[in-house]
């Protein structure tokens, strides 16, 4: 048998029949370097390089790290970008594991890092540095944003759970959000070596110093916000890819929903429930992922070229806490705002009601300074529980103390009815205090008074004349949540909760009143 096969073959041969030699299956290479930072500093990084696809050129895709994760964290997906014709650099951000130098909060340096990475691609591998993406999450998303507006090679951005204002985020309405940025610093100090912007940071926030640390925050996030060069994003015009979670404990959506409204050039928007970084991660390991595999077509067609349509899918798509997806236009296309007005808390529940007519000329006062049963719940798990396992932050709204919040209740949808988009209140409030801080929430009740919260913001009054009236207008974060036929919708106001920095004062006061000339209002996007 094995001489006439060995006969064959010499036959085939001599007629110009011989099999085709089977050609390598693609694949990729693998090889841990050190890049050259700004200033000197060592980049460790892994670079994953297409194999049995031809000499290149390959696109490039950067792929700076997380905030105290190791340039491990995306090989699993860069694996498969490699396999589809990439060439991949991912890598330690500067400060943290395998690199050098300290961390400065996506500062300058860190955001040079991704142009000295791009520059040593060019001499060290077969990628055509003309056609790069910068993707990343968390603190590499907010990099890999910043990056696109200082380096005209970045043609397309992958910023997945990530911020565009870093105060909006951290710190909004001047209430800091305390779990996330004890996580933050917590975690940096484990894995890496704070630079001096941070040592000052969290030298003044650990003793206390938080006026000191929220005006030295605020003086160094503009830099590293890219909402402060969107115009330079504009410019250069990169296609941008931006997902998040809505309920993202430390960079919620509606500072990402904000910038997406400012930018000009090609973009997509995905939200969906979880905490942060959690509709992601999976794909970030190399298992299916939704996110994941919108954004390597958007790579594949902005880099490569490829015809798949990914242009012409909708902008903005969001998913229901029913995992549901709905597609839009833009923003300002996922809702029609519907106004609800407030009422004054009464009755033996003390609960006011949201209702069509304007109600004015009244006011109904809380003690400030205690906490109610209402909360936003614990950062990185209340979330996760929702978007993984649709568990919600719960309350029964009838333990609602209204000696410590206000209570305003809507009326029972007759059909299922979805809340798309950022909720606005609007009240006026009068202080006893200087400083108070405010929580509202935003619930889904049902008939027994179980709520579910749907979205929530802090608001904090800072020096204000103690006695004075003040009207507030508080955008609460955005949501995509289907309101069952049968329940109905529950505002509480309350003065205290464990998630941020609260300034509200035992033994202090807070009315909430609606003025004839500027009555209170709910106002609510419904899709």
């Amino acid at each position: 048998m094995r001489r006439l096969v060995l006969a064959l073959t010499v036959i085939l041969a001599s007629i110009g029949l011989a099999p085709i030699q089977a050609q390598a299956a693609p694949g990729f290479s693998t090889a841990h370097q050190r890049i050259p930072g700004a200033g000197g500093t060592e980049i460790g990084a892994v670079v994953l390089t297409p194999t049995g696809q031809g000499a290149g050129p390959f696109p490039l895709v950067v792929m700076p790290s997380s905030w105290g994760v190791p340039n491990l964290e995306y090989v699993g997906q860069g694996s498969k970008l490699a396999k589809a014709g990439f060439q991949v650099i991912s890598y330690s951000s500067r400060g943290f594991w395998d690199s050098t130098g300290g961390i400065d909060i996506a500062g300058p340096p860190t955001v040079a890092d991704v142009s000295e990475v791009i520059d040593w691609a060019a001499e060290h591998t077969p990628a055509d540095t003309s056609r790069v993406a910068s993707v990343g999450i968390s603190y590499g998303a907010g990099i890999s944003l910043l990056a696109s507006a200082q380096d005209p090679r970045i043609k397309a951005v992958g910023a997945l759970s990530g911020w565009a204002d870093l105060i909006a985020s951290l710190n909004p309405n001047d209430t800091v959000n305390l779990q996330a940025v004890t996580a933050l610093l917590a975690l940096g100090n484990i894995t890496g070596r704070p630079g001096p912007e941070m040592q000052s940071l969290q030298t003044k926030f650990i003793g206390g110093d938080f006026d000191g640390a929220i005006s030295e925050a605020t003086a160094l996030a503009p830099v590293r916000s890219a909402k402060t060069v969107v115009s330079q994003i504009n410019a250069k015009q990169p296609a941008v890819f931006l997902a998040n979670a809505f309920e993202d404990s430390i960079f919620p959506p509606t500072q990402y929903t904000d910038f997406f409204t400012q930018l000009t050039g090609p973009k997509r928007l995905l939200l969906a429930h979880g905490d942060h970084a959690t509709p992601e991660v999976t794909g970030a390991i190399g298992l299916p992922n939704e996110v994941w595999d919108e954004l390597a077509p958007w790579l594949k067609h902005f880099l490569a070229g490829a015809d798949n349509g990914a242009e012409q899918e909708a902008p903005v798509q969001l998913k229901s806490q029913r995992n549901v997806w709905r597609g839009y236009a833009d923003w300002a296309s996922v809702g029609a705002a519907k106004t609800m007005y407030l009422t004054k808390p009464a009755g033996l529940a003390r609960t006011g009601t949201l209702q069509n007519k304007a109600s004015s000329g009244w006011s109904s006062g809380i003690a400030a300074g205690v906490p109610t049963v209402a909360d936003s719940g614990i950062v990185l798990v209340s979330g996760a529980l929702q978007g993984l396992l649709s568990i919600p932050v719960g309350v029964a709204t009838p333990l609602v103390d209204r000696s410590f919040a206000g209570v305003w209740s809507g009326p029972a949808y007759g059909a299922k009815t979805i809340v798309n988009g950022a909720p606005r209140l609007h009240v006026t409030v009068t202080p006893s205090a200087r400083d108070t801080s405010l929580f509202a929430y935003l619930y889904d009740v049902d008939a027994l008074g179980v709520g579910s919260l749907i979205s929530h913001k802090p608001y904090t009054l800072r020096s204000a004349t103690p006695g004075q009236p003040k009207a507030i207008d508080l955008k609460l974060e955005a949501t995509s949540w289907e309101v069952s036929a049968g329940h109905h919708l529950v505002l509480v106001v309350d003065t205290v909760d464990p998630r941020y920095l609260g300034r509200s004062k035992l033994g202090s006061t807070v009315s909430f009143s609606s003025p004839a000339t500027d009555p209170a209002h709910l106002t609510v996007p419904v899709a």
